[in-house]
Formats: C-alpha cells, structure tokens, sequence
C-alpha cells in the first residue's frame, strides 16, 4: 500500500489499537454543523487540513461564552458573534478542502509558550528490522503564535523539560515507547514506511499526546543542534 499523507486515515490506524487510542485526542471530519456542537463540549479546537499543508492554514477556534467564538490563525485573530457566522467564515476558509477537526491540547510552556517534541523513529530496509528512535528535538512556539511549526527556539528534550518543569527522563523513556509502538503500527499498514517524525506534546497534567506522525519530516532543526551525531544517525538509517 503507497504511503499516504492523510491525517485522518493516520488517526484511524492509531486509534485501531486501544493503548494507542488514549494518547490521541480526540479527532473528527470536520462537518460544518458538528462544529458548534464540539464547541460546546470541549471550548477549544483545532482545525487542520487533512493533506497536512506543512502546518499552515492551521485553525484554532475558542468558544467565549454562549455563542460568540474566537479564531486564531497563525499571528491574527477573529472574533464571530454568532454560530451562523462562524460556520460561514469556516466555510470559506475551507473552500471545501478536507479538514480533521481535534481537541486542543493545552500543551506545556517555556516561559508562556507552548512546545511540543519531535520524536525521529526509523527502520533499516526490510520489513523484518526493528524500529529505533534515532533522534529528537522541543520545538517553543514564537511568540504570538500557538502551533510550534514556526518556532521560536530549538532545544534538546532534556532541557525542555527542566525549563518546563514538568519530568525528567523517565518521561523521555516512555514518549519513546509510545513513539516506537505508533511507528510498529504504521509500519504494519505501511510495510515501505522506514521513518516517521512524531509530534509529541506533553499537556500540563504531564499527560503524553500524539500530535501526529510526519512521513516526511524535515531534518534542518536536527542540523542547527549542537551534537550532530542525532543528524548523523537519522542519515545513515535513510540509507540502510
């Protein structure tokens, strides 16, 4: 089966698996009239493109009070009076495109920013080789912004987490677990998919979340790190 960059068939494959499923948030199709419905259950959303888009066009959506909501869109922010008018400004913004709608994650901060950890995990050719985690970074969201894809800082894990304040590397040993089996059970749907970028956020409860895995991660941030030798390793595997 080709390798297809669909974030709701991905959440599908994920979720398939139960001990996979509680580390998603929950995640819809987006469908116009749900939305106020989801809204008034969770408050706070997320609504991003299913092909992905390398993280732009990507929608937060606050509900204030009764139906008044806030959207949030890269630096700018919307305000909609009413449900009618949310849906319609929606529906333009979308033009129809296919869109996930998820639960917002109120991820854990670095000096009032959020960030989340990318979590490198590959495999040698042959279907029958086992996936290792070969390098990862925290991305802190620049400021103004809520997504990490433009980030203000790239740092390790470790020290993400001491300024955080939230673990220490019994943490980083178990978003590796959790990152490997995702990656096991991708590979077993995908049996040519050798590297996967996992997005890993850790909520302010220390909760582990699975943001989403990358196909085609970009490996320049693992570049501007001070030890190469993760970079080194992510290369190497690309080629065995």
């Amino acid at each position: 089966m080709s390798i297809k960059r669909d974030k709701w068939m991905q959440y599908r494959i994920l979720n398939d698996t139960s001990s996979l499923a509680a580390r998603l948030p929950e995640t819809r199709l987006l469908k116009p009239n749900g939305l106020a419905k989801l809204l008034f259950q969770y408050q706070s959303l997320v609504l991003k493109p299913r092909d992905g888009r390398f993280g732009r066009d990507i929608l937060f959506i606050t509900r204030n009070g009764a139906n008044s909501y806030r959207i949030h869109n890269e630096k700018k922010t919307v305000t909609m009076k009413n449900t009618e008018q949310l849906r319609k400004w929606i529906g333009k913004k979308t033009r129809g495109r296919g869109y996930i709608v998820q639960r917002r994650l109120q991820l854990a901060q670095i000096q009032h920013k959020p960030f989340d950890i990318r979590i490198m995990v590959q495999r040698r050719k042959g279907t029958s080789s086992t996936w290792k985690v070969t390098g990862s970074y925290a991305k802190v969201a620049a400021k103004g912004y809520l997504i990490t894809n433009v980030p203000s800082n790239i740092i390790t894990v470790p020290e993400a987490l001491k300024l955080a304040r939230i673990g220490d590397r019994s943490l980083i040993v178990k978003i590796k677990q959790i990152a490997l089996m995702a990656a096991k059970r991708l590979g077993e749907r995908y049996p040519k998919l050798r590297q996967v970028g996992f997005d890993i956020g850790i909520d302010r409860n220390r909760r582990i979340w699975i943001i989403e895995g990358n196909y085609w991660p970009d490996l320049l941030p693992f570049r501007s790190l001070k030890d190469s030798s993760m970079y080194r390793r992510i290369l190497w595997y690309q080629k065995h």
